[in-house]
């Protein structure tokens, strides 16, 4: 195995007879905590010591913690009350509208919170589309890219008529592609900024000049979950009518979302209940989910100047040591701009699958451009939208960095990875 200069954490792939690893120093590292026993009974013991998977979920933010904690414990009130307890909440979450209204630059009055991206994502979507029925005007057609999110997708289906949109190599949006798809019949336009895959940023800015042109009617919806973290979306959203947000993306808890609506845009509900959120989405509020959020978007737009070129010189510096060390290796998406957190790699002759166990096995927390249905392994969407060959899809490997990861983590890997990939090509 390579040996690298830093790292002195995990030495080995593989695990001893009683379910631990072993490392440098010695001490064992207990990995019975995540067998599929333990992970039911939801016991865990020490955090996985490597963990490039941001693009999955992050670490809650000490700032969202904090503005979070008291609304978990001694303040519990519903926002839909009219007692002081419930004004105290109400008063949190508005504050909470109006702080996420300042990072993306809009009205408090068009943000509604949502259980997560995915909801954010169907509410942009599906909701305006069926308004747009309601209100007699002709035509409901989705425009969208082949390298949306599943949840965009799904919607758009839900819709009944959908163009799907090409891109190029780097997963770059074909703007003459986009142009043919535009049209009078068009409702909703739906580009996301920052793929999840490749961290791809796309020319929102075009996308929502050439909408303007070519269909003016129509509504620009773009998915940032990905964003946030590592684009001044204030400004690279700017012209579009729906963004939405998901919480745990960028250092807020899971199951909170946000769809921000330019003022006077109409959406129709897609579930029936209260009136909360201004009737657009029922339910009572997760008010410290949704105070957590906007305390972490805060914190992301302050401190996002400071950690992005150090982020990036990680990421850089880990695909340099990978492309150095593995024969083959491919890093997808160079040619066009990307979150500095992605690296977005590509093995022949490999599973992804098999790679992620043994990366795990290692103590790397990683993720791959493919997913497991009905027991098969099958080549991301993205992946071949881009024209990557099904066979090296199939070995993809998406390693995602945050501001926590550090030079050691970044050694780690190098360390392991040549090391698994020349294990599952039996050299």
């Amino acid at each position: 195995m390579r040996t690298g200069t830093g790292s002195s954490r995990l030495v080995r792939l593989g695990s001893t007879a009683g379910g631990e690893l072993k490392e440098a120093d010695g001490a064992r590292h207990d990995r019975s905590a995540t067998s599929p026993d333990t992970a039911r009974s939801g016991r865990y013991h020490e955090p996985v010591p490597v963990y490039l998977d941001h693009a999955a979920t992050t670490p809650v933010a000490p700032e969202a913690a904090a503005a979070m904690l008291p609304w978990l414990t001694e303040r519990f009130g519903n926002p839909s009350g009219s007692h002081a307890v419930a004004r105290a909440a109400r008063t949190a979450v508005e504050r909470a509208r109006e702080d996420v209204a300042g990072v993306l630059g809009l009205d408090p009055g068009g943000v509604v919170f949502t259980g997560g991206g995915t909801e954010a994502d169907n509410l942009a979507v599906r909701g305006v589309g069926g308004q747009r029925r309601l209100d007699g005007l002709d035509g409901g057609v989705v425009v969208t890219t082949a390298v949306e999110h599943h949840a965009v997708l799904a919607a758009a289906e839900r819709t009944g008529a959908v163009r799907e949109v090409p891109v190029d190599r780097d997963a770059v949006v074909d703007l003459d592609a986009l142009d043919a798809a535009l049209g009078p019949d068009v409702a909703v336009v739906s580009v996301m900024l920052v793929n999840n895959e490749v961290g791809t940023v796309q020319p929102l800015h075009d996308v929502v000049d050439l909408v303007r042109r070519r269909a003016p009617r129509a509504v620009v919806h773009t998915d940032a979950c990905q964003a946030l973290r590592w684009v001044d979306v204030r400004e690279a959203a700017v012209g579009a009518d729906l963004i939405s947000l998901s919480a745990h993306k960028f250092g807020g808890p899971q199951g909170v979302g946000v769809l921000a609506a330019r003022n006077g845009l109409r959406i129709r509900r897609l579930v029936e209940g209260g009136g909360q959120e201004r009737e657009r989405r029922p339910g009572t509020h997760n008010v410290a989910g949704i105070v957590g959020a906007a305390a972490a978007a805060v914190a992301t737009e302050r401190h996002r100047p400071a950690f992005l070129p150090a982020v990036a010189a990680r990421r850089d510096r880990l695909v340099a040591g990978v492309l150095a060390g593995v024969d083959g290796a491919e890093v997808l998406g160079t040619g066009a701009e990307r979150g500095a957190g992605f690296a977005l790699l590509c093995f022949e002759g490999i599973e992804s699958e098999s790679l992620l166990i043994l990366l795990d096995d290692a103590g790397v927390a990683a993720s791959a451009g493919s997913a497991c249905a009905s027991g098969a392994l099958e080549a991301s969407h993205v992946l071949l939208a881009m024209g990557v060959p099904e066979t090296r899809a199939l070995g993809s490997l998406r390693l995602t960095l945050a501001p926590s990861t550090t030079d050691a983590d970044v050694d780690a890997v190098l360390d392991c990875l040549p090391a698994a990939v020349d294990r599952l090509r039996g050299s």
